[in-house]
């Protein structure tokens, strides 16, 4: 074996200037906070309730559809539904009109976790089935683990069509 080549390494190395490790070590790092930004903008954005949702009046269906006493679930597209939610934008309320000229809706989620509530007209009672939780005909808690009655949706009368305040509804406890 030549010494030559043990003192000094391998004859056929290169010298290495560290430009182009230097080159990749940044081009890496800079991708990764670019990386780290991407998420954590949205994040920070979420945290702090940057991102307002939009309130919008949706109708719901004529005057006469509903029938004085009545309770019905009527569908809706939600305020603010991402461009890919697809079926997924659609949201629900149960609508009761109570005489000639007033309606009110109640969210069909239950404030205990949120389990979509169900109206069993026989009884005059909300019923969410998971976990037993109970309403009475006013949204109020008869029964079970809700914290709080039902939320509302404001309603409205628009000529003939009766129209519902869509805006997110709180399901914490």
């Amino acid at each position: 074996m030549n010494p030559d080549l043990i003192e000094t390494g391998t004859a056929e190395a290169a010298p290495c200037d560290g430009s182009r490790r230097r080159f990749l070590s940044r081009l890496t790092m800079g991708l990764g906070a670019i990386a780290g930004a991407l998420v954590a903008v949205p994040c920070v954005g979420f945290l702090l309730g940057l991102r307002k949702v939009p309130s919008a009046w949706r109708t719901v269906g004529k005057i006469e559809e509903f029938q004085i006493g009545g309770t019905v679930k009527v569908s809706f597209r939600d305020p603010s539904p991402l461009p890919w939610a697809g079926v997924t934008a659609r949201t629900a309320a149960w609508l009761r009109r109570n005489s000639q000229t007033e309606f009110v809706a109640f969210a069909v989620d239950c404030t205990h976790l949120g389990c979509p509530v169900r109206w069993l007209a026989a009884a005059n009672l909300f019923m969410c089935p998971c976990h037993g939780g109970v309403y009475y005909a006013n949204g109020t808690v008869a029964a079970g683990p809700p914290p709080r009655p039902l939320p509302r949706y404001p309603v409205r009368i628009q000529g003939d069509q009766v129209q519902i305040l869509t805006s997110p509804v709180p399901i914490t406890t």
